[in-house]
């Protein structure tokens, strides 16, 4: 099982369409920067939404999560 939700951490829905996926991504890299970012915490945050796009944004790497989380 993850450690995290990667759907979770991008805030959209198991079945969320890649532009949605995309869109939330991009609005929280926007949020968290940290030349913006009052957020102690944003170094993570942005790895964590990193990580997350990466897996999620790929077809197969994302069937394989999906999997995973099934299990």
């Amino acid at each position: 099982m993850a450690e995290k939700n990667y759907y979770d951490i991008l805030g959209v829905k198991k079945d969320a369409s890649d532009d949605e996926i995309k869109t939330k991504y991009r609005k929280l890299v926007r949020q968290y920067q940290p030349d913006v970012s009052d957020d102690p915490d944003a170094d993570n945050k942005i790895a964590e939404s990193n990580n997350a796009y990466a897996t999620l944004r790929d077809k197969d790497t994302r069937a394989e999560y999906e999997a995973m989380l099934d299990n």
